[in-house]
């Protein structure tokens, strides 16, 4: 997979594509990420990028040229077309599905856009645009980092576990469950049982039913959409029933007390 970002601030990427799971993506030939500098592409002597909006307006707005230009630039490079994201708060919402859909991309461009916008004509050259949720960043640089992290988790052989990915939350439309490691009680706090005593099946179920829980208690609106199986049904009716359950006891773990 070659992915290239093209952004104003090329420097905001480096601490996050030389570290973790992208680094050895791209040690392992998995993926290639390439940043392209938009300035490179800026005309005149100060290598302008950005202007005044037509017809007046607060701040100022990425021209079309750098844009254009650096995504020539990048079929040229590749010898070919590749799939071309935009990175704006118009876009649709970015999630698991949309992240398994950009990974199989064979070439993805990513561009960052920064100021009060840019030039509606730069719309054009995308296939796609995302937004990372309701709100607006300085740049698309942050927005691309998020996009791109999550794509990649997709990519064949990036994740050690072949399953790590699908047992994420939202893989499936649910919550991950909780998840425990050693020591098996620490300051009175306890490990289920179940999960020491080996039975995977069991063991099995019992994550499914607590990531249904989980889902429930959190993010209720998911399970209107999740692929829930039969089985997923039965213990979604014993999870609403246990928690009415404690609720009518007034049952509430509570948060642990240092003090």
């Amino acid at each position: 997979m070659d992915v290239y970002i093209l952004t104003l601030f090329p420097g905001m990427f480096p601490p996050v594509v030389n570290a973790s799971i992208i680094k050895r993506a791209q040690e392992q030939d998995l993926v290639r990420i390439r940043t392209v500098d938009l300035r490179d592409f800026a005309r005149g002597a100060h290598k302008t990028v950005d202007d005044y909006p037509y017809g007046g307006g607060p701040g100022m707005v990425l021209k079309p040229e750098p844009v254009f230009e650096a995504v020539d630039w990048v079929r040229q490079d590749l010898g070919r077309n590749p799939f071309v994201a935009l990175l704006t708060p118009q876009g649709q919402s970015f999630n698991a599905d949309l992240a398994k859909e950009l990974a199989e991309k064979a070439d993805l461009v990513l561009i960052a856009g920064h100021y009060e916008g840019f030039d509606e004509r730069i719309r054009c050259l995308a296939h796609m645009e995302v937004s990372i949720g309701d709100y607006v960043l300085t740049g698309g640089e942050l927005a691309a980092m998020v996009v791109l992290d999550a794509s990649i988790r997709f990519v064949p052989g990036v994740l050690g576990d072949k399953d790590s990915a699908l047992q994420d939350s939202f893989s499936d439309g649910l919550l991950e469950g909780p998840q425990y490691t050693r020591p098996a009680e620490y300051r009175g706090l306890k490990v289920p049982e179940i999960l020491l005593t080996g039975r995977h099946e069991d063991i099995s179920r019992w994550r499914r039913k607590e990531a249904i829980r989980r889902t429930l208690k959190r993010r209720p609106e998911l399970l209107e959409t999740a692929c829930l199986t039969f089985e997923d049904r039965c213990l979604l009716e014993q999870v609403i029933n246990e928690e009415k359950a404690n609720e009518a006891r007034g049952d509430n773990c509570g948060h642990y007390q240092t003090n």
